[in-house]
């Protein structure tokens, strides 16, 4: 018997005019069409619009937005030119406190509806530079025999395609005007289609730029990238194999990436494909603010679950007693304990150890009592640790988070199961002008004896 082919739903060929009523967590305009929602690229709330059809399934449509007919207050013109195509941004045509209460209003949506919790109190935002902000990224790099030239920057919006971009305005200011001269770099090069990515890293001292070459370079590309380096006064490196297998190019012997903490008067060194925040100016900020919830004591054990580099381990351990930070990834607990050593901490262990496996059950760090807990996890959340928190009895949580539905799904669980009050909530704008959203939330347990002494007061 032969499968039945699914039919494509053929798309309108002509512009269909609607009113956008709300905005998506992703950032596109929300319409509704024939009973059925239509999610519309490039829209805001309240504008009157024609849009293209790019896509149909059975519970919603796509498109994109082709002519504002009325235009809400919060439009703004994006200063860049590549904004409508590339997929690295999504609300450059929002000014920028609309953004701001977007995000919030998302992140406490998400707190009402998945995790049926409100916070007592709502942060103020953490805000920062909006422009150039960004210090780490990657960036496609595509031979396209059409265009006859070398295409280096993100993805295009909804496609698989790199955008035909000159410049990137969130990149740091040492990459990103410089896009289009990288890529003329790279045409030149008798490897043109055999590099596939660069990775972009910027600490406090330098640029580096990571190209991964499929092939080995011959000597006159490898000295087109070498004065690319010299002109752009960045550092060059080559990736033929593995991630961490990078072999300089310009300089020699380079020094090594870092970024400064100085509010603990910290030095973080990273490589430049090691995970780290995008945006230092709010990460100086979310350090400091995560540390001034958690109130760290210089008697009181601290643990820190998904420690990465010892972002916050390493600030707690200047206020605590003590800390344990685990992290999944035993590359990156090496390179903790390396920072530890660098800045004179011996007060932190870093410990390995996968936090989503079940083998973890007997872990001595998991026996161990906690006065003060700090979950920084990715995307996923922390769900499967947190049944472990529940004996640990610690007095507060701070959780920071890159995904509100999971956080709020994890604030549930610390509310209505581990007896939590979610105490604070707040957005950190780690990402402005996309619809990224960065939070931290701070709960908090009263002890058994404090809760016995507040009974008796009230009888």
């Amino acid at each position: 018997m032969s499968r039945k082919r699914k039919r494509r739903q053929r798309l309108p060929v002509e512009p269909v005019e609607t009113r956008i009523d709300s905005l998506s967590p992703e950032g596109r305009g929300v319409s509704r069409i024939d009973d059925k929602v239509v999610f519309v690229d490039l829209a805001l709330p309240g504008e009157r619009l024609t849009f293209q059809y790019t896509g149909k399934t059975s519970k919603y449509a796509e498109g994109r937005a082709v002519e504002i007919l009325e235009a809400s207050p919060d439009r703004v013109a994006p200063p860049c030119e590549a904004f409508a195509r590339c997929g690295g941004c999504s609300l450059q045509h929002m000014a920028h406190a609309a953004q701001l209460e977007h995000k919030q209003a998302v992140l406490f949506d998400q707190l009402r509806h998945v995790g049926q919790v409100e916070p007592q109190r709502r942060l103020p935002v953490v805000s920062g530079p909006q422009w150039g902000y960004r210090h780490k990224a990657r960036l496609g790099v595509r031979h396209v025999r059409k265009k006859g030239r070398v295409l280096v920057g993100f993805r295009e919006r909804g496609g698989r395609y790199l955008a035909d971009m000159a410049r990137c305005e969130v990149l740091h200011p040492s990459v990103g005007p410089h896009l289009a001269a990288i890529a003329e770099v790279i045409d030149s090069m008798e490897a043109r289609a055999d590099i596939a990515q660069i990775e972009v890293a910027v600490g406090d001292a330098q640029t580096v730029l990571v190209f991964r070459n499929l092939v080995t370079l011959c000597e006159a590309d490898r000295e087109k990238l070498t004065a690319l380096a010299r002109r752009l006064d960045v550092t060059v490196l080559l990736q033929p194999g593995k991630p961490d297998a990078l072999e300089p190019l310009w300089p020699a012997s380079p020094e090594p990436l870092y970024y400064r903490l100085d509010d603990f008067d910290l030095r973080i060194e990273f490589a430049p494909t090691d995970f780290t925040q995008v945006n230092p100016a709010i990460n100086r900020q979310m350090v400091a603010l995560a540390l001034d919830k958690l109130e760290p004591r210089p008697d009181e054990q601290v643990l820190d679950l998904f420690c990465g580099l010892g972002n916050f381990s390493l600030a707690l351990a200047r206020r605590s007693e003590r800390v344990t930070a685990v992290e999944g990834d035993l590359a990156m607990v090496q390179k903790a304990r390396r920072n530890a050593e660098i800045n004179a901490i011996d007060n932190a262990e870093f410990i390995y150890a996968d936090l989503y496996s079940d083998d973890i059950r007997q872990a001595p760090w998991l026996k161990q009592r906690y006065d003060k807990i700090l979950l920084d996890p990715p995307r996923s959340g922390a769900l499967p640790v947190l049944p472990y928190l529940k004996k640990m009895q610690a007095k507060t949580i701070v959780y920071v988070s890159c995904h509100p539905a999971t956080l709020a799904r994890d604030a549930g669980v610390l509310v209505h199961e581990l007896g939590y009050t979610l105490v604070e909530a707040g957005i950190m704008d780690m990402f402005p002008h996309t619809a990224h959203v960065e939070s931290i939330a701070v709960f908090s347990k009263k002890s058994r004896q404090s809760a016995v002494g507040s009974r008796q007061l009230k009888t």
